[in-house]
């Protein structure tokens, strides 16, 4: 699985500018981190998008392909930011 590229993160452009509005720093397109460590960046496998989000001391991979999958994974971003 590799990160994903310019094409794949445009798919996710609408998605990433929710990302953006939160209290992060994005380093590289899509790349965000959080203080000084990396909190949240996509992969692509195939026409499949991927998110690993950083819950604790390691990343953990979650769905991004569909609408769905996104509100999910923003709804467990700010749950994280807001602890």
């Amino acid at each position: 699985m590799k990160h994903a590229g310019p094409d794949a993160l445009a798919r996710l452009e609408p998605f990433l500018k929710q990302v953006r509005r939160r209290a992060l720093k994005e380093k590289a397109r899509g790349a965000f981190y959080r203080g000084r460590r990396g909190f949240l960046h996509f992969h692509e496998h195939g026409p499949e998008l991927f998110a690993d989000l950083k819950t604790g001391e390691e990343f953990e991979r979650f769905p991004a392909s569909t609408a769905a999958d996104r509100k999910a994974l923003l709804a467990r971003l700010d749950a994280l930011l807001n602890t």
